[in-house]
Parts: C-alpha cells; structure tokens; sequence
C-alpha cells in the first residue's frame, strides 16, 4: 500500500514565514486560498526531547481542521518523502523566531 502524500507548506502570517507539514493540499472553494488539511504534527509526548517551535504551532492550530491561506501568503509547497522539523522564521531576515523570551544579549 502507499503511503499518503506529505507536503511541506510555507506561508507568511504576521510578517512571520511559518513551515508546517500537511497531508492534503488543494485548491480552496474560496477563491483566491489555497487550502491546506491534516496537519501532521508529533504526538504529544513522544520522545525524549520536546520542541518548543512544534508544541507552539499545535497549541495554535490545535482545532483547526482545514487552513484556507490567501494564495499571496503561501510561499512554497514541497511533496516531501518524510517529516522534518517545524519553524517559525522572521519573514525579512529569515532568522528562526524561538517561540519562548530569551534574555537580552549583553551590549
């Protein structure tokens, strides 16, 4: 049996650039959305280690079933053979976002 397709989705939300995993990608009803279902995250618990940029993301999209995002707002769809990590970057310098406050660097 093969297995289900797994897409790799970009979009811009909030001057942020999120990457989020998903099993079903098409073309929105609405016009002008893409839209993106089954969100494929970790199971909670799993592992040793947690990611906090994973546990962000689920707790946002936690009763979401189907995401309908403005075709402008999505930058890229990749058929991906295998899940890699979830990110969070800044949508102008590109750099990861850490989804909890860290001090400030001394000056």
């Amino acid at each position: 049996m093969r297995n289900k397709k797994l897409y790799k989705v970009t979009f811009l939300h909030l001057g942020k650039s999120y990457e989020l995993y998903a099993r079903h990608v098409a073309t929105s009803s609405l016009w002008g959305f893409t839209e993106v279902g089954e969100l494929v995250f970790e199971p909670a618990g799993e592992g040793i280690l947690v990611d906090p940029t994973e546990e962000r993301l689920r707790d946002e999209f936690r009763d979401t079933r189907v995401l309908h995002l403005p075709m402008q707002a999505v930058l890229r769809v990749e058929e991906v053979d295998r899940k890699g990590s979830l990110s969070i970057r800044d949508a102008a310098d590109g750099q990861k976002i850490t989804p909890f406050p860290l001090p400030p660097k001394p000056r």
